[in-house]
């Protein structure tokens, strides 16, 4: 099973395409405030570097956090957007083995369908003006 991994809770983001539990590439990058722009980019050079395309990709693991409230949003779109339009499993998992955890899960023919994250806290939200 082709699997990206997706993890996007610090300025130090990082994608992963791995054959079962095999590495295939890695990639680690400063996106801090520009991930928006730079992930889409990113996964489309791993992809390139393995000269396979999204198509072969059979799952999304996604690291769940807890970290950066909009680093995980955005994570958690384009993990969710990619299983969406790919019609493949997703999961989210955490702690130090999240990768190999994630794997685990999906080779076991589990998918959480959309992934959530875990912030870690309740997010600071600005009461609205009366």
């Amino acid at each position: 099973m082709i699997v990206m991994s997706i993890r996007t809770d610090k300025p130090g983001a990082e994608l992963g395409i791995y054959d079962d539990q095999k590495q295939l590439a890695y990639d680690e990058w400063e996106a801090h405030r520009r991930l928006a722009e730079t992930i889409n980019k990113k996964i489309e050079e791993i992809l390139n570097l393995l000269s396979i395309s999204l198509k072969d990709v059979q799952g999304v693991v996604v690291y769940e956090g807890p970290g950066s409230f909009t680093g995980l949003r955005i994570g958690f779109s384009v993990a969710n957007a990619l299983a969406y339009g790919l019609k493949i499993p997703i999961v989210a998992a955490g702690g130090s083995e999240w990768i190999n955890k994630g794997i685990k899960n999906l080779l076991a023919g589990q998918s959480d369908k959309i992934a959530l994250p875990k912030y870690g806290a309740p997010p600071h939200i600005t009461e609205p003006r009366k």
